[in-house]
């Protein structure tokens, strides 16, 4: 049985590049009749009696055709069928909340890209670490004066909100980013000379 298992693994593999080659094998061979098929009415104009298979023209109509079939498909059934499977997926209970989240970190609407230091009292110089994500509190009432700043906990995906007093608040001039791993990693990370994203 030793003896047999490096044959069976050449015969697997063999078998997987048979698999892989001729899908593409046979595109390539459609690609190439459609040339011919194309370029024989303009190859009888421009070369008569000569045997020019393909023609640059062949080329490039195939390519426009191509093109216009790709465009029509994205924007005619990729499109369509993606915005219905997004609808139905936020019908799914948490799945809007969760990919919000998600969004919030690694999207391209980041939430989190204004890192600020918090001193918690006046009287104590201690100071947190978090992100701005709301400057405007009227959803919550009357408040003036004050922003939202989340908190990350170390070592979790947790965190904690808290509404506090804007001069309180001190930007940090560090690529937000690399603040939210050294946050994570509880002061491990090593914050990296990055360009400041705020904007």
């Amino acid at each position: 049985m030793m003896r047999n298992r490096p044959v069976r693994r050449a015969i697997g593999y063999i078998l997987n590049g048979v698999l892989l080659t001729v899908p593409i094998a046979i595109v390539l061979f459609i690609i190439y009749k459609v040339l011919v098929w194309l370029s024989l009415p303009v190859n009888s104009i421009l070369y008569p009696g000569e045997d020019h298979p393909i023609s640059f023209f062949s080329i490039t109509v195939l390519l426009g055709f191509l093109l216009v079939i790709g465009y029509a498909g994205s924007k005619l059934i990729n499109e369509p069928l993606q915005r219905r499977f997004n609808k139905w997926l936020d019908k799914i209970p948490l799945y809007k909340s969760v990919t919000d989240i998600i969004n919030a970190f690694v999207g391209s609407k980041k939430k989190f890209n204004r890192p600020v230091l918090v001193k918690l009292n006046k009287d104590l110089d201690i100071e947190m670490i978090g992100f701005v994500t709301d400057e405007d509190l009227q959803e919550l009432g009357d408040i003036q004066g004050k922003v939202g700043v989340y908190f990350p906990m170390s070592y979790s995906f947790a965190g904690h909100l808290m509404v506090v007093p804007k001069e309180h608040v001190k930007p940090i001039d560090k690529n937000s980013v690399g603040v939210m791993k050294y946050i994570v990693s509880g002061g491990i990370v090593e914050l990296e000379e990055e360009q400041n994203d705020q904007k």
